[in-house]
């Protein structure tokens, strides 16, 4: 095991909005709120979903793929300097912007330091 996954995080052009929606929708508090990074979880020590600011975004035209969905993980680890190697071991592939990856299929994740509140991740599982 390299880490645990933190968030999904959704594209979105109104994170509070779209926040407050799955909030009602999934009976989850918000969490977390900055002015563009809102997150709904069972806790502030608990992963969720979290909605990312993208203002040029386009929403999904599924099953249509001519505008695909914006959906990334983020993966927790201990060391992101040295799990970032261990991920391009697995297949990643590094993409633009800092500890950003894709899997072998192409769907991007970031590589997060474990916060404080999260239990460490075992080594070498």
């Amino acid at each position: 095991m390299l880490g645990r996954l933190h968030h999904v995080v959704i594209d979105c052009r109104d994170p509070a909005a779209l926040a407050a929606f799955y909030s009602g929708l999934l009976g989850l508090p918000v969490t977390y709120r900055s002015d563009d990074f809102v997150v709904v979880a069972a806790s502030d020590r608990s992963s969720g979903l979290a909605f990312q600011l993208a203002r040029d975004h386009r929403p999904p035209t599924w099953p249509d793929p001519a505008v695909p969905q914006q959906i990334h993980l983020d993966v927790m680890v201990e060391d992101v300097a040295a799990d970032g190697p261990r991920a391009l071991a697995l297949g990643a592939t590094k993409l633009d912007g800092e500890n950003v990856y894709a899997d072998p299929a192409g769907h991007p994740f970031c590589l997060i330091p474990r916060p404080h509140w999260a239990p460490p991740i075992p080594a070498g599982e």
